[in-house]
């Protein structure tokens, strides 16, 4: 609602602002006070938030902690900061279009009197709560323009960093004093699904998660394309496989099984029935959440069996395909890659999902995963059609397709896809080459890197990575570099690592930049000799006492640098220490569970349950340095990793004696 200010309040305020240059605008000075903020009215609950945490920044900055007014004041200040659109703003802007025409679009704008933090914002009154994963989620949006735009002035202009959750990994320079030189600033992201870089703390998701606030502050949780990062049939057969026998794909042996599991049952694509009944879903899920905009197509998992063998379906293979192998029960053979097949589907989804919803902006993803993964020969996406490549290429930027007959790379699919599709989402596995599952320092800072950047340059508009376990002492530099290339592709890495470790560790940024240098070097070392699928019980021969012992003398050196400076560095040096507490912990548990394997020993199995509760102690002490539920373990990441939860998978096989990679390695 509107508010009346007294006027004595503007005229003091004026008073106290005219020992400003000329050409500056004053934001907030210890001594004098600070300017208010002026959000628009009505603003929806997050928007709100975020003026608050403005606010909050401002005080932490200067001292001083502004006024927030809600509507447009009487009478209009002479100097403020305007958080949002309203129409006063034309008047005191009169040379900026307040026209947003890109999806997210930001505006930070300032001359000597006002200064104003918007965005392209898009809500719905009537559904602004919004149930997401069976959590009821309040200040929903479709567009979080000025939010985003809020978080990037708090970063970009107060000069505040957020290096990893937490009030530990928030670093805040104080001033007496605070302004900004006139400027304007646009800008619009071109990956506007953000959310799935940390799926576990995206927005309403009650996983592993511990980085609600820091992917926000990110601009990462409120994104406006909320892609589905999975298979869209799961429960089909269960559901519709009595009434609606056709629907399912018809195997050799002349009967619609299901084949090879319920979960996993494939259909018969060429099927309109299908399609029809495809329809219905998403009838269901706007009844649920209208606010959705795209709606899955993909094709169940289990991607190289059970695949529709009927004429139609297989019209739609282009006969030239490269050759793949498939499965069906009792039968093994080859078959052309289903490329063009899905494609041809989505299509005709998104044709009646067009045909049904003229009026909307609506999409369908469609995954390329496995035998669908090379680029059609045919077939090209509509419009509407979303390619999500599962190409996995993160951290294993060289992966071959192992169903390849040529041995095509997943980043070569993922740049063909490019070639033909409207838009593209990067969605890969992790896999786990050197213990990224685990939480060990599998580094690859500089290619993943890279691999952003390439990825936004080949019209990606979304990345959905499958997982990252927000272990911030082991893996944190790789992460913040993440969340920032994926806001903005075009920084430089180098720049974003400069400020990471200057802005965090002080006099020690050197020495622990070498650290995670060290780590990230010995990792692409151990890849090229062992490759990307050495499995967790050869850790050890990456991990070794000489390596740890030299990543200890820089944690050492950089703990003397920072012993006169503030106690903010020690600790942060201690939260990385705990990353490499933790990974002598868990190399001494593979050792130790290698032997036991061969021979079980109690006292071996003792020295395992001591190490474990000397981790958990240290996730307890290091909140975020690693993350404790998903490495605990009777967890399917640490199966073989304790005498009490051994897993069937991961005992070591006599003859070899090593362990794969219990699966996480997936293509």
């Amino acid at each position: 609602m509107k508010q009346t200010v007294p006027i004595f309040f503007w005229i003091l305020l004026s008073l106290l602002c005219i020992s400003v240059r000329a050409a500056e605008f004053f934001i907030a000075d210890k001594d004098v006070g600070s300017v208010p903020l002026v959000v628009f009215e009505g603003a929806p609950l997050l928007t709100r938030y975020a003026v608050e945490e403005l606010a909050t920044y401002i005080e932490k900055i200067c001292g001083v902690r502004p006024r927030i007014i809600e509507g447009e004041p009487t009478p209009v200040p002479d100097h403020a900061i305007w958080i949002g659109y309203q129409p006063v703003l034309k008047r005191l802007f009169p040379a900026i279009d307040f026209e947003f025409l890109h999806p997210e679009e930001i505006l930070i704008a300032a001359d000597q009197k006002h200064l104003v933090i918007a965005g392209r914002d898009r809500w719905n009154e009537k559904h602004l709560k919004i149930k997401v994963r069976d959590k009821l989620v309040e200040g929903v949006q479709q567009e979080y323009g000025t939010v985003n735009a809020v978080y990037t002035f708090i970063q970009d202009h107060l000069g505040v960093r957020w290096l990893w959750p937490g009030e530990l990994g928030e670093d805040v320079i104080r001033r007496e004093r605070l302004v900004v030189e006139p400027f304007v600033f646009r800008y619009h992201p071109v990956i506007r699904a953000r959310g799935g870089v940390f799926r576990f703390s995206s927005l309403g998701n009650r996983g592993y998660g511990s980085a609600h606030q820091w992917t926000r502050r990110q601009r990462l949780q409120l994104d406006s394309l909320h892609q589905p990062g999975g298979h869209a049939f799961n429960e089909w057969w269960e559901r519709l496989h009595e009434s609606k026998p056709d629907l399912f794909a018809l195997q050799p042996d002349g009967t619609r099984s299901g084949f090879p599991r319920p979960e996993n049952a494939k259909l018969c694509q060429s099927n309109p029935a299908v399609w029809e009944q495809w329809l219905c879903d998403v009838a269901a899920q706007l009844e649920s959440n209208p606010m959705q905009s795209v709606f899955n197509g993909s094709p169940n998992d289990s991607w190289l069996s059970g695949h529709c063998i009927c004429r139609h379906c297989n019209a739609w293979d282009h006969p030239d395909a490269e050759k793949r192998n498939f499965n069906w029960k009792g039968v093994s053979r080859e078959h052309v890659a289903l490329s063009d097949r899905h494609v041809t589907f989505a299509n005709h989804l998104a044709r009646r999902l067009k045909e049904s919803y003229p009026e909307r902006d609506y999409y369908v993803s469609m995954l390329s995963y496995g035998h669908s993964r090379p680029v059609p020969l045919k077939a090209v996406p509509d419009e509407n059609v979303i390619i999500a490549c599962v190409a996995n290429f993160f951290g294993r930027s060289d992966l071959k397709d192992r169903g390849s007959p040529s041995g095509t790379t997943h980043r070569e699919q993922f740049a063909g896809w490019a070639r033909i599709a409207p838009q593209v989402m990067w969605r890969p596995n992790t896999g786990s080459p050197c213990g990224w599952q685990q939480g060990l320092p599998d580094l690859s800072i500089q290619q993943t890197g890279k691999d952003f950047k390439f990825v936004a340059e080949n019209r990606c508009i979304g990345i959905y990575i499958d997982s990252v376990w927000e272990h911030w002492s082991t893996q944190g530099p790789q992460y913040y570099v993440m969340a920032q290339l994926t806001w903005d592709p075009d920084k430089d890495i180098e720049l974003i690592l400069d400020d990471f470790y200057c802005r965090g560790f002080g006099l020690a940024a050197d020495d622990v930049r070498a650290y995670f240098l060290l780590f990230e070097e010995a990792r692409r070392d151990f890849v090229q000799t062992h490759g990307y699928s050495a499995g967790l019980f050869e850790m050890t021969k990456l991990y070794t006492d000489s390596l740890l012992t030299k990543g200890e003398k820089l944690l050492n050196s950089a703990r003397k640098r920072v012993a006169s400076q503030a106690e903010t560095y020690r600790r942060r040096l201690e939260f990385v220490r705990a990353g490499l507490d933790y990974t002598r912990l868990a190399v001494c548990n593979i050792e130790l569970m290698a032997q036991y394997s061969r021979q079980p020993d109690e006292r071996i199995a003792e020295a395992v349950r001591d190490n474990w509760k000397a981790i958990e102690r240290l996730c307890e002490d290091h909140p975020y340095a690693v993350n404790w539920g998903p490495i605990r373990p009777q967890t399917s990441r640490m199966q073989g990793m304790h005498p009490d939860f051994p897993g069937k998978k991961n005992r070591v096989n006599a003859k070899d004696r090593k362990i794969r990679n219990n699966g996480f390695d997936r293509d």
